[in-house]
């Protein structure tokens, strides 16, 4: 394999923003894959997937470098790991292919270095997961499929996928889920006429599984409480075959913004943003057929495609977090009419985030009854780790 200093120079400075400046993975490859337009699809996907699999493999490659390495060092050891012959750079000069070879060895034998994960998390993850964790942690560090959730207010499944066949992109269906394609080879489909034309979205088959659970139909009132960039409220729309009216809630604005501008290429009409502020729940109380509840969370289910996320979260974080959804969950249900039903969902592997607190609720709110609940696994059935719990007032 050859290097290009440019390419490896690309990955340095990606990996020195996310450690060094905080910054989160993917806005970091995005902006630098936008910054030099001579580099091809080759080329995007060597700093796009090395930088990814770096920050993955972040604790490991500290551990066979001999900790406090270099993003060069780990760089050099990531392709020494895979087999690949380092070029003849000043930067290289102290790695050591044999020494790094015999570390990772020694890696392999400790789970929370073999994984690449910090201490606190994987003795979260055993308590909480028992003897399924190491099979779950494995398979978030496994590179995620691309799925996209045809838009059926535009299109079907059988249509966009010859429109993709066309340019190009070949994908293969799921079973289960009736808009779903996933791509047999990486592409950036964000390129192709039918994204632009909003005949589809990047969504994961999990997160694919969530609107339909909600049980929607056109003309119903229907809130989607925190629905951050709106991916699943955009999926709501279309079963609800824009009928209706949909209000999608957040406490951010400029999500509300990114919102409306992919609803305008969905050609979603039944769409009502709104910001949460102080009086919002108590206005819209026993207003609505139907409530998504998509509640902050860790992000613990789709570590394979945020990385990054394992070395930001601090375990105060987790604490908190389990406050806030179950404020969420009390306070908000109140918007749901009586005979309505609502979906409380996280993208997270923890029952503490999930089952849990779907059982506390049900216990100091005896008018809610659960209908149905799903839970989606990496390990298993190689979709995200997502939640999902129907219940009805």
């Amino acid at each position: 394999m050859k290097f290009h200093r440019v390419l490896v120079d690309a990955v340095i400075m990606a990996l020195t923003e996310i450690f060094e400046d905080g910054r989160q993975a993917d806005k970091v490859i995005e902006r630098i894959l936008k910054s030099d337009k001579r580099w091809g699809a080759r080329d995007r996907a060597f700093v796009a997937e090395n930088t990814y699999e770096i920050v993955r493999w972040w604790r490991m490659l500290d551990f066979v470098t001999h900790q406090n390495s270099s993003a060069y060092a780990k760089f050099g050891a990531w392709q020494v790991i895979k087999e690949h012959e380092l070029p003849d750079w000043y930067e290289f000069k102290n790695i050591n292919p044999s020494q790094i070879r015999k570390a990772y060895k020694e890696a392999l034998k400790i789970r929370k270095i073999k994984e690449s994960i910090p201490d606190w998390l994987d003795e979260i993850g055993e308590k909480e997961l028992g003897g399924s964790w190491d099979n779950e942690l494995h398979a978030l560090n496994q590179t995620a499929p691309v799925v996209l959730r045809t838009n059926t207010l535009k299109s079907n499944r059988e249509e966009l996928r010859k429109i993709l066949r066309d340019t190009d992109i070949d994908s293969s269906i799921i079973s289960e889920l009736p808009d779903a394609l996933v791509l047999t080879q990486k592409k950036n489909v964000f390129l192709t006429d039918a994204f632009k034309n909003g005949l589809f979205e990047v969504q994961d088959a999990a997160s694919q599984l969530v609107a339909p659970f909600l049980d929607v139909e056109p003309g119903m009132r229907v809130i989607d409480a925190c629905a951050g960039a709106g991916g699943k409220s955009l999926h709501l729309a279309a079963l609800m075959k824009n009928k209706g009216q949909l209000l999608v809630m957040d406490t951010e604005a400029w999500k509300l913004e990114e919102l409306k501008r992919r609803a305008r290429r969905n050609g979603i009409s039944n769409i009502e943003p709104r910001a949460i502020e102080a009086k919002t729940v108590k206005r819209l109380r026993q207003s609505a057929d139907r409530l998504l509840l998509d509640v902050p969370c860790t992000g613990l289910g789709v570590l394979r495609r945020n990385p990054d996320t394992k070395w930001k979260m601090k375990p105060d974080f987790l604490n908190k977090i389990r406050e806030i959804q179950f404020e969420i969950l009390q306070n908000y249900a109140s918007m749901v009419k009586v005979g309505g039903k609502m979906v409380y969902a996280t993208c997270s592997i923890l029952p503490s985030e999930s089952e849990d607190q779907v059982k506390r609720f049900l216990t100091e709110n005896k008018e809610w009854k659960l209908l149905d609940e799903r839970r989606t696994s990496p390990a298993k059935d190689g979709y995200d780790g997502f939640y999902m719990s129907c219940l009805q007032k």
